[in-house]
C-alpha cells in the first residue's frame, strides 16, 4: 500500500471520500453556475425561450445520454484497473471508451429527425415549438462532444486525478458563460441570436473539456510508453464494456426519457402552471449537481475497492456518500421550503402575462415536494452510482424500467388526462422517486453487487454473512 493510502484514513471513509468529491464538487459547481447564467439570461431575452430551453435540452439529453453512459462506463472498467493496479488497463479501457464515443456521432446526427417527430407530438405552441427546434437541432449536431467528456474523462476521474477534469470544466463552463451573454443579447460586436446563440455558446465550450482532457492523456506517461497500439480497438475488451456500459445507458435513457415525457406533457398546461413546473424542475436540476459529484465519488470509490476485492471498504464508501449526500440535501432543501419566492424571482421573464405573486403562489407546493422528495433522491442518485461502479448495471436498468414507465409515467398520463394539475402530477412524481429509493436501499443493502466480476479474473470467496453483515454491509 502507498504511503498516501495509508494516510488517506479509514479506507472508504469521509477523508477519502472529501478528497475525490471537492473537485467533483467544484466542476460540477461550475456547471451549475452555467445552467443558472443560461437561464437567467434566457428569461431576461424572452418568456418564450427559457420555456423552450428546458424541454429542447432535456430532449438533447435523452438521445444523447445512452451514448454519453455507454462511452463513460470506460472510466468504471478505469476505476477497477487502478484499484488492481494494472495502469495499462486502464490506458486500453480509455481507448475503446473514446472508440465508442466516435462511434456514436453519426447515430447522434441521425436521431435528429426523431426529436423533431417527439417534439411536434408534445402540441406545445408554435412560438415555443420553433424556439425547441432551433435549439435542439445545434445540440445534437455538437453532440459528440458529451460522450467524448464522458470517457476520456473517466481516465482521470477512476484514478483519482481530479485537477484535469476540474480545470478544464471550469475553463469551458465559464467560456459558456461569455459566450452566453455576447451571442444571447448580441453584446460586444456580435449578433443577437437569442435561444440560438445559447445553444451555439453551450455547443462550442462543450468541447473544451475533451479536447484539453484528449492532449494530456496523450501525453501521460504510460500512455507514451505503450504506444500507440494500446489505443488501438481491442474487440474483447470492448464486448466486456459493452456488456456492462450497455445496460448503464439503458438506465440512464430509461430514466431521462421518462423525465422528458413528463416534461413534453406539462406543455399542454395552462401558461402558468406550465412556467412554474419548468421553472420548479430547471432549480430541481441546478440545485442536484453536486450530488452527482457525490455520486461519481461513490462510483470511482467502490470501482477501485471492488478492483481490489476489497469488499468491505466499497460497502462503507457507499454509505459514506450516502450521508454527505444527505447533509447537502438538508441544506439545499431547507433552502426551497424558506425562500420560494427568491427561486422563482430569478426564473420570471419581465415579459410574462403573470405577476411574481401568482408565479410563487403556484411553485410553493412544487418547492416543498421537491424538498422533501429530494431526501429520497439522494439513495437514488448516490447509491446507483455506487451500484455502477461495482458493475451492477442490470439490475438498475431492470428496476429503472419497470418503476419509470409501467408506474410513474402510466400514473401521470391519468393525472394529465383527467385534468387532476399540476400538484397532482408532482404528487405522483414524488410517490415515485419514493418507490426507486425503496429498491436501491435494498440493493445496496443486500450485498449482491459484490459477487459482480467486472474485469473476468477469479474472485476470492465473499465473507460469510453470520457474524460480517454489519461489515460488508451495513458498515
Amino acid at each position: 500500500m502507498h504511503a498516501s493510502e495509508r494516510n488517506s484514513g479509514r479506507p472508504g471513509g469521509y477523508r477519502e471520500m472529501v478528497r475525490l468529491a471537492y473537485p467533483l464538487l467544484l466542476s460540477m459547481g461550475t456547471f451549475t453556475i452555467m445552467q443558472f447564467c443560461d437561464r437567467i439570461f434566457l428569461a431576461r431575452y424572452s418568456s418564450v425561450s427559457i420555456q423552450a430551453a428546458l424541454p429542447a435540452g432535456i430532449l438533447v439529453f435523452t438521445l444523447i445520454c445512452f451514448f454519453q453512459a455507454l462511452a463513460g462506463y470506460a472510466g468504471t472498467f478505469v476505476a477497477q484497473y487502478h484499484g488492481a493496479k494494472d495502469q495499462a488497463g486502464c490506458v486500453r479501457a480509455t481507448a475503446q471508451g473514446l472508440w465508442l464515443a466516435l462511434f456514436s456521432w453519426p447515430l447522434i446526427v441521425a436521431l435528429i429527425p426523431v426529436g423533431f417527430w417527439l417534439m411536434r407530438l408534445s402540441g406545445h405552441a408554435p412560438e415555443v415549438l420553433q424556439e425547441e427546434f432551433r435549439f435542439f437541432w445545434i445540440l445534437m449536431v455538437a453532440g459528440v462532444s458529451v460522450p467524448l467528456a464522458a470517457a476520456i474523462g473517466g481516465y482521470f476521474t477512476g484514478r483519482g486525478c481530479m485537477l484535469a477534469n476540474t480545470l478544464s470544466s471550469v475553463g469551458g463552463c465559464l467560456l459558456n458563460i461569455v459566450l452566453d451573454y455576447l451571442l444571447i443579447f448580441g453584446h460586444g460586436g456580435c449578433p443577437r441570436l437569442g435561444i440560438t446563440g445559447a445553444a451555439l455558446a453551450t455547443s462550442i465550450a462543450g468541447f473544451v473539456p475533451p479536447v484539453v482532457q484528449i492532449v494530456l492523456f496523450l501525453r501521460d506517461p504510460m500512455t507514451r510508453r505503450l504506444g500507440w497500439g494500446a489505443l488501438a480497438l481491442d474487440l474483447p475488451l470492448m464486448l466486456r464494456m459493452l456488456r456492462y456500459g450497455a445496460p448503464a445507458g439503458g438506465h440512464l435513457l430509461v430514466d431521462v426519457g421518462a423525465f422528458a415525457c413528463f416534461v413534453l406533457m406539462t406543455g399542454r398546461l395552462d401558461p402558468l402552471s406550465f412556467a412554474a413546473s419548468n421553472i420548479g424542475l430547471s432549480i430541481n436540476s441546478v440545485a442536484f449537481m453536486p450530488l452527482l459529484a457525490i455520486s461519481i465519488a461513490a462510483s470511482i470509490l467502490v470501482g477501485q475497492y471492488q478492483g481490489r476485492h476489497e469488499h468491505v471498504s466499497a460497502a462503507r464508501a457507499g454509505w459514506t456518500a450516502l450521508r454527505l449526500g444527505w447533509v447537502y440535501m438538508l441544506l439545499a432543501g431547507l433552502s426551497f421550503v424558506c425562500f420560494p419566492e427568491g427561486y422563482y424571482r430569478l426564473f420570471r421573464s419581465p415579459d410574462a402575462s403573470y405577476s411574481v405573486a401568482q408565479l410563487v403562489e403556484a411553485g410553493k407546493p412544487m418547492m416543498w415536494m421537491m424538498a422533501i422528495w429530494g431526501m429520497f433522491d439522494v439513495v437514488n442518485i448516490v447509491i446507483s452510482g455506487a451500484l455502477k461502479g461495482a458493475g451492477d448495471t442490470r439490475f438498475i436498468l431492470l428496476y429503472m424500467l419497470v418503476f419509470g414507465w409501467l408506474v410513474w409515467i402510466p400514473g401521470e398520463w391519468v393525472v394529465f388526462h383527467y385534468g387532476l394539475g399540476i400538484q397532482a402530477a408532482w404528487l405522483w412524481l414524488t410517490v415515485y422517486v419514493w418507490c426507486l429509493a425503496v429498491g436501491f436501499w435494498w440493493r445496496w443493502r443486500s450485498g449482491r453487487w459484490q459477487r459482480i466480476d467486472l474485469l473476468a479474473r477469479e474472485l476470492p470467496a465473499l465473507p460469510t454473512r453470520t457474524g460480517t453483515e454489519g461489515l460488508t454491509i451495513a458498515e
